[in-house]
């Protein structure tokens, strides 16, 4: 589908997750409500290949549609493009109708944050001829131990991580933006926590569209890293998760060995 601007929007690039709360809000106005005569959020569920019993659970959320979305969203289909197809599919083209603009808008901003993400440098691309995917050869997708989510400042901690991870006896592969414009299915996810990844509404999109990128995303293991020390109080979202600490001097000797072995389980 091509948007009105100048510019055409390709939305079945765009992931879900590039859809902001507005369109979500206004969705499910239009979904929520029981209606006899239009398709309501149940019909879209079962285009999304949900099962009877998944959309009875549904049934008890209190919005059911904005549940609906944060699931679906976890598919590797879960596109923009997708989801308007589901809606047409549904015979809901008042709801595409009205909502393109805020949907073209969010697909914008997608588009720029996806320049703002950290470009990697030369010294940063360590993969092989043989290790798959590069810009020109192959569609195939790759397989990758880990997506790496980390701000711009925090760029030579990466280096360090590529270093010690794909350039050893470890031989991990790393999925590293922008260095694998052709990313895969991702294994785990490493989220490198800083003052400055907390600050960055870039890195908060970059991980849920990491989660967009890899089937299953539900049960995915994340495994946040921590290398220097922080001012600011750590996640609450990722507390229950077991952290890798670099800051402290006692177990820097083992940190890689801890991590490339929790990179390394099937």
């Amino acid at each position: 589908m091509a948007s009105s601007s100048s510019s055409p929007v390709d939305y079945d690039w765009i992931p879900a997750v590039a859809l902001n709360y507005s369109v979500r809000k206004k969705l499910a106005l239009y979904l929520n409500p029981t209606n006899t005569v239009a398709a309501d959020w149940t019909e879209v569920a079962e285009k999304m290949e949900y099962t009877y019993l998944e959309i009875k659970n549904y049934e008890k959320m209190e919005n059911p549609t904005k549940k609906l979305l944060e699931d679906w969203q976890t598919r590797s289909e879960a596109t923009v493009g997708k989801l308007l197809s589901i809606l047409e599919q549904a015979e809901r083209k008042d709801v595409i109708s009205d909502l393109r603009p805020l949907i073209d808008e969010d697909c914008r901003i997608y588009e720029e944050r996806q320049k703002e993400l950290p470009v990697q440098v030369p010294e940063v691309d360590s993969r092989h001829q043989d290790r798959g995917i590069t810009v020109n050869d192959s569609y195939m997708p790759e397989t990758f131990d880990a997506f790496i989510c980390y701000c711009k400042s925090d760029l030579h901690f990466v280096h360090e991580m590529i270093r010690q991870l794909e350039q050893t006896d470890y031989n991990l592969k790393l999925c590293v933006f922008d260095r694998d414009v052709l990313p895969g299915t991702c294994k785990r996810m490493v989220v490198v926590i800083s003052d400055d990844y907390l600050d960055s509404d870039a890195c908060d999109f970059q991980t849920k569209f990491a989660l967009s990128l890899c089937p299953g995303a539900r049960t995915k293991r994340l495994i946040p890293v921590v290398y220097k020390h922080m001012k600011r109080q750590f996640p609450s979202i990722l507390r229950f998760l077991t952290v890798c600490d670099y800051t402290r001097p006692c177990t820097q000797s083992w940190f890689w060995v801890r991590l490339a072995k929790a990179l390394s389980l099937p």
